[in-house]
């Protein structure tokens, strides 16, 4: 999205010097039709994501384009009419880290089968944020209570302690759910 903004904005002098052409030409037609094709190109660089909240929209577009670019199906509905009480750097950490695990482990199957669905909306005064991912792992167990990252690399699994510490601390609620095929999280952190 930011290369292909990079370049709209490179090639903005020749639209106008072709939007004066056809108007030094009295060519009506043909400036509606260019206006048109670049209104068009706008709306594709805009933000898929309108939720309400600016840094949400941000993560979530950002991780929307990742997921879609390594062939994984993603539908997101997001809804945060309010201003959130949380720092952005909470919420950032959340969505960011979600994303990055549910991207990875869609990695081992075929395109057909890879997805990741996210839905966020106010449940009252809390935000609601679920997360469900397709995965090549079976149903995982859990072991004193926590999910253990299936990653070989010692230093990954952090996302998850981070975003159970800022859980605990704004006195939230958070649950994972492993099957076969599917792994989804959910959190309500309330916003009062």
């Amino acid at each position: 999205m930011y290369t292909k903004m990079r370049m709209w904005r490179h090639d903005y002098r020749n639209h106008i010097q072709t939007l004066k052409a056809l108007a030094a030409n009295g060519d009506l037609a043909g400036i509606r039709d260019y206006l048109d094709k670049l209104d068009h190109e706008l709306i594709v660089l805009d933000s898929p994501i309108k939720s309400g909240n600016a840094m949400a929209d941000a993560i979530l577009s950002s991780k929307m384009a990742l997921a879609e670019s390594r062939g994984i199906n993603v539908h997101v509905d997001a809804h945060i009419p309010i201003k959130l009480r949380m720092s952005e750097l909470d919420l950032c950490c959340i969505l960011g880290n979600l994303f990055d695990n549910a991207i990875e482990a869609n990695a081992g199957l075929p395109p057909s089968e890879r997805m990741i669905r996210v839905y966020m909306d106010m449940k009252g005064s809390q935000l609601y944020v679920s997360f469900t991912n397709a995965t090549a792992a079976g149903k995982q167990r859990k072991e004193h209570g926590r999910f253990h990252t299936t990653k070989r690399d010692k230093d990954h699994g952090f996302g998850l302690l981070h975003i159970d510490e800022i859980v605990e601390a704004a006195g939230g609620y958070l649950s994972r759910n492993s099957e076969d095929g599917a792994f989804t999280t959910e959190l309500l952190l309330p916003q009062e």
